[in-house]
């Protein structure tokens, strides 16, 4: 089985550890945040949303970021379970599309990387009405100030609308890019998230 960046991708039988390859070789050559992310959603009447987000662990069983739950991207995936993501590796050439179900975090793991993000951060998530009209930027400098000295001498808590999201994939597609557009791409397909992979190469 191939699951390295060496020798010919195409062969890998398992997307995880290929993808894992993948990242470690990203994070050895791209400049910034080799980590980051789209993540596309949906709206109640099906237009697509997306953004750009970190990935903050990934495992069997999935990819993992960190949100308020009251954001567009929050209250989209509560009210629409399912997710799309792309990793793009400029400077590698190469990029990975996933697809599938989203599940919440526990509050146990929320809690172990909230307390694990520097201290700024954890004031913002309690200042920040992410996605929410701001009516200047001088009112979310006043509320960073106000939960600063909410929070002096003590560690901030994770705040209840702030949690993080699972993406379990159902779909995980590999590109690398190739001489005259002729591209390599296999993708990994599943039903179910505890079926096993089946693997298809694609035209490019």
């Amino acid at each position: 089985m191939t699951s390295t960046t060496d020798g010919d991708f195409t062969q890998a039988s398992d997307p995880l550890p290929l993808f894992d390859a993948w990242l470690k070789e990203a994070e050895r050559s791209e400049p910034n945040d080799p980590n980051a992310m789209t993540v596309a959603t949906a709206d109640a009447g099906g237009m697509p949303n997306v953004r750009m987000v970190l990935l903050k662990s990934v495992d069997e069983r999935g990819f993992v970021f960190y949100t308020n739950f009251e954001s567009t991207k929050g209250r989209e995936l509560l009210a629409n379970p399912q997710a799309a993501l792309l990793f793009h590796w400029k400077s590698l050439r190469r990029q990975v599309r996933v697809r599938g179900l989203v599940d919440q975090v526990s509050a146990e793991e929320a809690d172990a990387y909230f307390a694990s993000r520097p201290l700024g951060s954890r004031i913002g998530a309690w200042a920040s009405k992410q996605s929410r009209p701001l009516e200047s930027r001088a009112a979310l400098g006043e509320a960073v100030k106000h939960f600063g000295k909410l929070f002096a001498g003590i560690e901030p808590k994770r705040p209840p609308y702030w949690s993080g999201f699972r993406v379990v994939p159902l779909e995980i597609e590999f590109w690398h890019d190739r001489q005259y557009r002729l591209h390599d791409r296999i993708v990994f397909r599943r039903e179910n998230r505890d079926d096993g992979w089946t693997k298809t190469q694609l035209f490019p």
